[in-house]
Order: C-alpha cells, then sequence, then structure tokens
C-alpha cells in the first residue's frame, strides 16, 4: 500500500516560523510533525510513502534525517516556480503510484490517530473513486464540507462556504482513498484543486464517498492551532519528565536531550524545550514551545510563546502572549515584546527599536 504526503505547500499562516522550514518539519512535543506521520502510517500496513515537494521542502527533509519506520520514501517534484494545487502533484507522481492498487493521500500538515486501515476498507467496499476521511467542527467554514446519504455517498462537497452556510459540519479531514481512476480526472501540468474541481465533478457521477472519524484530528496551519496540539499531546502523554533539583518543573512539560536549565527557573506547566536549548537563572517559560539550539538568559520571562531555532533571548526579557519568534533572531537585554509580536528570522530587537519592528514576515 503507498501513501502520498502532499507537503508542497507555503504555511504563510505560520510566517515567520515557516520562512526557513516547511510546515511538515515543525516540531510537535519535540519531533517533526513528519516523523509522526511516519510512525502512523508504518503502524497501518503503509509500505511505501510518496513526498510530493518542492525542491526546497526537500532538501530540507533530508537534512532533518526523519527515522522512517520501515517506510519507502520516494520525491515527487512539484516544477519550480509553479505550484500544481492540491490535486496536480498527485497526477505528477502518477509513474510512481502505479495505476494497479488504490492509494492513501494525505495532507502534510495534520496530525491524527485516525485508522488509515478502515479509510481503506471502507474505499473498496463501496467501490468509490475517491472515499475522503470526514470529521465534525465547530466552524467548517475554513474547510471543505461534505453532505452525506446514510450509505455515506457524498451528495455535495463545497469549499469552504462562508460562515453559517455550511449545509453540515462535516468538514474533509484532508485524508483520501483514491482509485487510479482518478488521474483520468486531472490534467498533466497544471495547477488542479482537488477540492474545487475534482471532488464536486466525483459528487455528480456519484462516485465520492466519505468515512466519519471522531479520533483525534487536528490541522496544525495557524500558530494557535500548532501551540493547542502540543499541548494535547503533552496532556496525551502524562507528566514523564523527573521533577529536578536545581530548578521547578510544573507538569506536564517535554524537555529533550542535551538542555541546560539554570537554578531557581521555573518550566511549565505546557512546556516544550527541543534539545541543545540553554536556559539562564530565574527564568520563566509556560505555555511555549522553544525550538532546538536557542539560548535563553538570566531572568527572563516567556508566557504563550513560540521560539524558533538558534534564537537569543537575553537577560531580562519579557516575552508576552502569542509572540513568535523566529530562527536565529536575537532579543536584547531589557526588551519586552508586546502581545502578538511577530520577528522575522536574523531580526535584532532592543528597547529602542521595539516600537518600530512591524510584523512583516
Amino acid at each position: 500500500m503507498k501513501a502520498v504526503i502532499l507537503a508542497g505547500g507555503f504555511a504563510t499562516r505560520l510566517r515567520p516560523l515557516s520562512c526557513t522550514r516547511p510546515k511538515t518539519l515543525f516540531p510537535i512535543v519535540n519531533k517533526p510533525l513528519l516523523q509522526h506521520i511516519y510512525e502512523k502510517l508504518a503502524k497501518d500496513g503503509i509500505t511505501e510513502v510518496i513526498l510530493a515537494v518542492n525542491q526546497q521542502t526537500a532538501l530540507s527533509i533530508r537534512q532533518q534525517r526523519i527515522p522512517k519506520h520501515g517506510l519507502t520514501v520516494k520525491y515527487s517534484y512539484d516544477p519550480p516556480k509553479k505550484p500544481l494545487g492540491t490535486a496536480g502533484p498527485i497526477k505528477k507522481a502518477e509513474k510512481l503510484i502505479g495505476n494497479t492498487e488504490p492509494f492513501l493521500v494525505i495532507n502534510g500538515d495534520i496530525l491524527t490517530n485516525f485508522s488509515y486501515t478502515e479509510l481503506i476498507e471502507k474505499h473498496k467496499q463501496t467501490n468509490a473513486t475517491a472515499t475522503i476521511a470526514l470529521t465534525k467542527v465547530d466552524d467548517p467554514s475554513r474547510y471543505g464540507v461534505a453532505q452525506i446519504t446514510k450509505d455515506t455517498r457524498i451528495t455535495q462537497f463545497i469549499e469552504k462556504p462562508p460562515k453559517e452556510t455550511a449545509p453540515t459540519n462535516l468538514i474533509n479531514a484532508g485524508i483520501y482513498a483514491l482509485n487510479p481512476k482518478i488521474f483520468q480526472y486531472i490534467p498533466r501540468g497544471k495547477a488542479v484543486s482537488m477540492e474545487r474541481e475534482i471532488f464536486p465533478k466525483l459528487v455528480t457521477e456519484g462516485t465520492l464517498y466519505g468515512h466519519i472519524t471522531s479520533d483525534l484530528w487536528i490541522d496544525i496551519g495557524k500558530p494557535e492551532e500548532y501551540l493547542q496540539t502540543n499541548k494535547l499531546l503533552l496532556d496525551i502523554a502524562g507528566s514523564k519528565q523527573k521533577t529536578p533539583r536545581k530548578y521547578q518543573l510544573n507538569n506536564p512539560a517535554a524537555i529533550d536531550k542535551k538542555v541546560k536549565i539554570g537554578d531557581q527557573s521555573t518550566i511549565g506547566p505546557y512546556a516544550v524545550i527541543g534539545r541543545n536549548v540553554t536556559i539562564g537563572k530565574n527564568t520563566r517559560i509556560n505555555n511555549t514551545i522553544i525550538f532546538p539550539h536557542t539560548q535563553i538568559d538570566d531572568n527572563t520571562t516567556i508566557t504563550h510563546a513560540i521560539i524558533g531555532e538558534n534564537a537569543k533571548i537575553g537577560k531580562n526579557v519579557t516575552i508576552n502572549k502569542n509572540c513568535i519568534i523566529a530562527d536565529h533572531a536575537r532579543i536584547k537585554d531589557n526588551t519586552t515584546l508586546p502581545e502578538n509580536t511577530s520577528i522575522c528570522p536574523a531580526k535584532e530587537i532592543t528597547p529602542q527599536n521595539i516600537l518600530k519592528t512591524k510584523n512583516t514576515c
């Protein structure tokens, strides 16, 4: 069984962090999202993965050397400077996928414990051209919305309907089982939307089905969702960190290898600290994700924020709610970042220039 992972998007809503990494490499409790996806695919009996990506994303993924859990991983590249939408990359990977067996397609920004095996079995039972995993959400306006019959055939599919106009709250979970017949519907070399062009056509032909799941399903597409995802997984995992002597640890928290934390600091709850992070004395961090190799000095307070890789945070710094500090940024001593501030990669912030800083990434 093969699976295609669509990982060629630009993750604009996660800027400035996505300026320097693809969304599928964002760490979720100190493991790249792609590693979580590999683990789940291997567990459900998938043997081969095809990553539909651009060249830069492929390079970033290779550099990470993510454990493959026995999967064979191949790459299908989008043309340079010519994104192919959500259906075009599937057509581009046709030779790698083959024309003999159904296959999975997964959006590379989804974390789920959904059973891929059940989806494939349901797909085979109905003889559908495509079967979409469906989940219920409170606000369906951000997603594709499906209306289904008792036998789960989809009779209406609307991509991102205006608020309060959606016929149901069943949304496209970004996971599909597809028959190779799908290749006949997608023109080669063009940008094609699966949601706006292909699925509506299948609805008219009566060959689009849904499979409803109530399992864990999270889209990490926005910073607040990314933070919430880490928080949820910390809750699921429980308190595994041992209480140290030199600093205070408030579980749940996740602290990776080779982390140094100074005396009288307070870490957590809901702090995720990446590999090789150094934290000074009397520093307080909660509800925050710290990417690897970052340095945080003494007497600093960080709450409800995301700090990128190789950032340097000085002494007596306060980073407030919903702040995002990109990779290699420098926050100098005695700086206070107001709520909702985003700092671009490698930018230096001082108490003098903070008011002039704009979220321009």
